[in-house]
């Protein structure tokens, strides 16, 4: 089965969508992050690097196992070389 088919199958279910959904604002900000990266060239260990401290620690933040903080998001932010820009949706 292909990934987005069983992704499909599951959405289905209300419970799974509810909890899907209420993941969404994490997974934005695994996405910026990784984006921001890429965009800059870099590799985990390069950002680590820049931010002092270690490619395990830029991994956790990029899967979104942990918590990320704003300082932590401003400190990434700055070794991509780009700017966070916060927005609030209805």
């Amino acid at each position: 089965m292909k990934f987005a088919d069983l992704k499909k199958e599951l959405l289905a279910d209300p419970k799974v969508a509810a909890e899907y959904e209420a993941l969404a604002p994490q997974f934005a900000v695994i996405k910026a992050l990784m984006a921001a990266r890429r965009k800059a060239r870099l590799s985990q260990a390069d950002v680590a690097e820049r931010m002092g401290t270690t490619q395990s620690s830029i991994a956790r933040m990029e899967s979104g196992k942990g918590s990320v903080t704003i300082d932590s998001i401003q400190k990434y932010a700055k070794a991509t070389g780009q700017k966070i820009k916060l927005e609030f949706a209805a």
